[in-house]
């Protein structure tokens, strides 16, 4: 007896943006290219990366119609527009956008890092301690 393996059926790009609505998401064309997917005040951009696969890129929240991303401050999080809004970020918020990216990368069936699932990485670091560092020494505060 011959057991053959059916080929498994890879969606295209826009059969998985059906499945998102499907499934409650909010799926909205995003200009310079993708789709917005939003849902509970959450969103992220998605694009075709190629034939099989799509990437998940820039989650945050939603402030002003905008998708504000994750910046860390070194005391604090907050949250931070294209626009330049910012906005303190809550524990609910970093939470919400951490299961949006979790059911997302399942849903796409796109690969989970490790650090990516533990809601560590963010996009923008801006520590004061390393503010002119890049430019000799800074001036000390009994200096200016």
């Amino acid at each position: 007896m011959f057991f053959r393996r059916e080929t498994p059926k890879i969606p295209s790009f826009n059969e998985r943006m059906d499945i998102l609505r499907k499934q409650g998401y909010t799926v909205n064309p995003e200009t310079g290219g993708g789709m917005r997917v939003a849902r509970g005040g959450c969103a992220s951009v998605v694009r075709e990366k190629g034939p099989e696969s799509v990437e998940i890129d820039k989650p945050g929240v939603l402030l002003g119609g905008e998708i504000a991303v994750l910046c860390d401050a070194g005391y604090q999080k907050f949250w931070l527009a294209p626009s330049g809004a910012k906005g303190a970020a809550t524990a609910d918020q970093v939470k919400a956008v951490q299961t949006l990216m979790e059911d997302l990368r399942e849903t796409l069936d796109v690969v989970s890092l490790y650090n990516e699932a533990l809601g560590s990485t963010n996009e923008l670091h801006l520590y004061d301690r390393v503010k002119d560092r890049d430019f000799g020494v800074p001036k000390r505060a009994w200096e200016r």
